[in-house]
């Protein structure tokens, strides 16, 4: 693999032009490079912006998710389980789309943070326990995500394509959504209980270390 360290100065976003034939240009390397390329850039928290080179229209999203979509055609590479790409699907022009980027974001830099204070906490431990308590940790933390998620959807299930029969219409969802709000309500309040706890057992195994 190419080398991905760029000579742009620390801090600066590092510019990417995409061409007519799909090659992709680092402009602060003055060399071609490919999505993985640009997949270890995103690793070493190196920061990139893409444009096209004809329009200059940014189409950094795009991309990212291309480097998503071949990450998850590897072989034992997957993150995103069935269930959870289906009901990302299903905010699609759902009334929540507009808040799910932003909790997506929020839970994900939660889960790495914690993740990092989990792997500094467990340094003193033996290879073999520390390894053990840490899997079961991330397990987890997955579960609790996975709930939330779940939180988010009007009838807390997942949800039903408008093209299945008996798919709720526009009406039926409105309609129902009042009633809804009080079990959001209730499984927030159950969320953040879930995280408090999982906070003190952290502290509790930080503490015997």
């Amino acid at each position: 693999m190419a080398d991905t360290q760029d000579p742009a100065a620390p801090g600066e976003r590092v510019i990417i032009k995409k061409y007519a034939n799909r090659r992709l240009y680092n402009t602060a390397s003055s060399s071609y490079v490919t999505l993985e390329h640009l997949s270890e850039m995103v690793k070493q928290n190196i920061d990139f912006v893409v444009y096209d080179a004809k329009t200059n229209e940014d189409i950094t999203r795009s991309v990212l998710t291309q480097i998503i979509f071949e990450e998850e055609s590897q072989q034992g590479q997957s993150l995103l389980p069935i269930q959870f790409l289906r009901q990302l699907i299903g905010f699609y022009g759902n009334s929540m789309q507009a808040f799910l980027p932003s909790y997506l974001e929020l839970s994900l830099a939660s889960f790495t943070q914690q993740q990092e204070r989990m792997r500094t906490q467990f340094t003193s431990l033996s290879q073999t326990p520390g390894a053990t308590v840490f899997d079961e940790q991330v397990r987890q933390n997955l579960a609790l995500f996975d709930r939330a998620m779940k939180m988010f959807s009007p009838v807390g299930m997942p949800f039903p394509f408008p093209s299945q029969p008996g798919a709720a219409s526009a009406d039926d969802a409105s309609a129902a959504e009042p009633a809804a709000a009080p079990a959001a309500d209730e499984s927030l309040n159950d969320l953040k209980k879930r995280i408090e706890e999982m906070q003190a057992q952290i502290a509790k195994l930080a503490s015997k270390a």
